[in-house]
């Protein structure tokens, strides 16, 4: 996508821009109403109703004959994530201008909206226009699209426009990174193949087939390649050593890792990529100190910012040097960590300062400069309001959502949760019913409901059934597997519910499992050995409130 400043402008900017542009012989167009609408949208906008703001821009450019105003409504709403809403303004833009520009856009709605043939259309003919050669411009494209819409449909899109490229091993490169990204490792395997026999000495193309093995779960085969890469074909090429550290990543030899970054930073000091690799590596490896000079090195170099920023923001989180995270964490203003970070950031001011004011308006500076992200801003601040227990408020967030996100998975099962902390189970329970009828294949929410069920009814045999159908879609889950194991124990069958707590513990040490499997101890009359695991429990978490209850419960005497 591309990245869209802040529309937050003001209606007179509009009047202008309203007043200009109009085609010779067009119709005179309404000023009054367009400049009504924009203000509609400004309005909008400031109350944090972001569908009705881009509604509003949307008619002020079906009545304007301006194509910047169409402009402007498309990439607003864009910018907010109503993909619908656009599509219909970047029409009304094409309409009035067959610029380049508003045919990209065009392209690229019809992909996310999911219409293939439209988007390959216009795709077309900007392939056909372009001034690079075609498999050029292909991976241009298969980058830009990369993160647009459905996996499979970018996939299928692609390989579409390069079918009459196919001497193209640019092409086939393209086509297989999109590939590679929809899961079609078989197919990422043969294109890059071919790329390879077109152009021997690619070493792009080689480097790419390796990240293939490794998909396919030949990591050791992964490895020997990009080895040979560096040691045998080509002469020791420092892009060949950084692919291969990730790779080692990959395969958990971050030991392997650090010794080919190291080498690049021998060879090229200067090297900022090869900075942030070290410094995540270091991190992992908990080499903190190591990592929280290699990130402050890479946030003087003026590269990669924003990566810099989140680890030393997490470094400081792990010190306890709150108001030092709080600081980094904010200053994470883009890219793919910028929502985790502010988020974080926010959570330190109201959990550790006592500053949910500050915590609010740091948020919602955040989503005015980043209008992306301003939609999860809206789910950030309710958790945070949930987590300071004024869950009225974010209830209303919620439901603002909704309205806005009808079909986000996540944002339903988080208001379904609220609901039921707020001690309306029946309505939460309508609400997670009617998230399994939306989703009925989502382990999520097929063990959301059923551990509801289980835990706060009696209807054990309808949790049951539930949960098993959440393990039929994810049986590595953790809480997945605890839950199994809370209906059995409800369900009388002690022993068997002892397997699957026990199994998910292993998996997963979390106090609410703990306490499931001290309490099945307990009616399998092991009394001693579910003291025994109580206490280690509360070693791992001595402020739960849910191992305090079941310490009252069940060991009332006990010192």
């Amino acid at each position: 996508m591309h990245d869209t400043p802040r529309w937050l402008v003001t209606a007179a900017l509009f009047t202008l821009v309203a007043l200009g542009g109009r085609a010779a012989g067009a119709q005179e167009p309404d000023y009054a109403d367009v400049n009504a609408y924009i203000l509609q949208a400004e309005m909008a906008l400031q109350r944090e109703d972001y569908l009705m703001a881009v509604q509003e821009y949307r008619k002020a450019a079906h009545l304007s004959d301006n194509p910047d105003i169409a402009k402007k409504a498309t990439a607003t709403a864009i910018a907010y994530g109503f993909d619908d809403e656009a599509l219909l303004a970047a029409k009304r833009w094409f309409e009035l201008d067959e610029a380049d520009d508003a045919r990209a856009y065009l392209a690229q709605l019809s992909l996310r909206t999911g219409d293939i043939r439209a988007a390959k259309r216009h795709f077309s003919v900007l392939i056909e226009k372009s001034k690079e050669p075609p498999g050029e411009k292909l991976l241009m494209l298969a980058g830009f699209i990369s993160d647009e819409g459905d996996a499979r449909d970018a996939d299928k899109l692609l390989r579409a426009l390069a079918r009459p490229y196919d001497d193209s091993p640019e092409a086939h490169r393209a086509v297989a990174s999109l590939a590679l990204r929809s899961g079609d490792v078989e197919h990422a395997l043969e294109r890059l193949s071919r790329a390879i026999e077109l152009d021997p000495d690619n070493l792009s193309a080689r480097l790419m087939y390796a990240r293939a093995l490794l998909a396919h779960g030949e990591v050791d085969e992964a490895i020997d390649y990009t080895a040979r890469l560096i040691g045998d074909d080509f002469d020791p090429d420092p892009n060949a050593r950084i692919e291969l550290a990730v790779l080692y990543m990959m395969a958990d030899r971050t030991e392997d890792a650090l010794s080919q970054v190291s080498q690049v930073m021998l060879e090229q000091p200067g090297r900022t990529d090869a900075l942030r690799l070290m410094g995540i590596i270091n991190f992992h490896n908990e080499n903190l100190d190591a990592a929280w000079d290699d990130f402050h090195d890479l946030l003087a170099s003026g590269d990669y910012s924003n990566d810099a920023l989140y680890y030393l923001g997490q470094i400081a989180h792990y010190r306890e040097e709150t108001d030092r995270a709080i600081r980094f964490y904010s200053e994470v203003k883009t890219g793919q960590y910028a929502l985790q970070s502010q988020q974080r950031a926010a959570g330190l001011m109201a959990s550790e300062k006592d500053d949910l004011k500050g915590a609010i308006e740091l948020l919602d500076q955040f989503a005015a400069e980043s209008p992306a992200h301003a939609i999860d801003v809206l789910g950030a601040k309710a958790q945070l309001l949930a987590m300071e227990e004024e869950r009225a408020d974010a209830l209303k967030y919620y439901d603002k959502i909704a309205k806005f996100r009808p079909d986000d998975e996540r944002y339903v099962l988080a208001r379904a949760e609220l609901l039921l902390r707020m001690e309306r189970l029946d309505d939460a329970l309508d609400a997670y019913a009617d998230a399994v009828k939306r989703w009925p294949k989502s382990a999520l929410a097929l063990n959301a409901y059923g551990y509801t069920l289980a835990d706060r009814t009696d209807r054990f045999k309808e949790a049951e059934k539930l949960i098993r159908k959440a393990l039929k879609y994810d049986p590595g889950r953790a809480a997945i597997i605890d839950s199994m194991g809370w209906v059995l124990f409800k369900l009388g069958r002690h022993e068997e519910a002892l397997v699957e707590l026990e199994r998910a513990y292993t998996m997963m040490q979390d106090h609410e499992v703990a306490a499931h499997i001290v309490e099945t101890l307990v009616a399998l009359d092991r009394r001693d050995e579910a003291l025994e695991r109580l206490a280690d429990a509360e070693a791992l978490k001595p402020d739960s409130a849910l191992l305090k209850d079941v310490r009252d419960r069940l060991f009332p005497d006990a010192p």
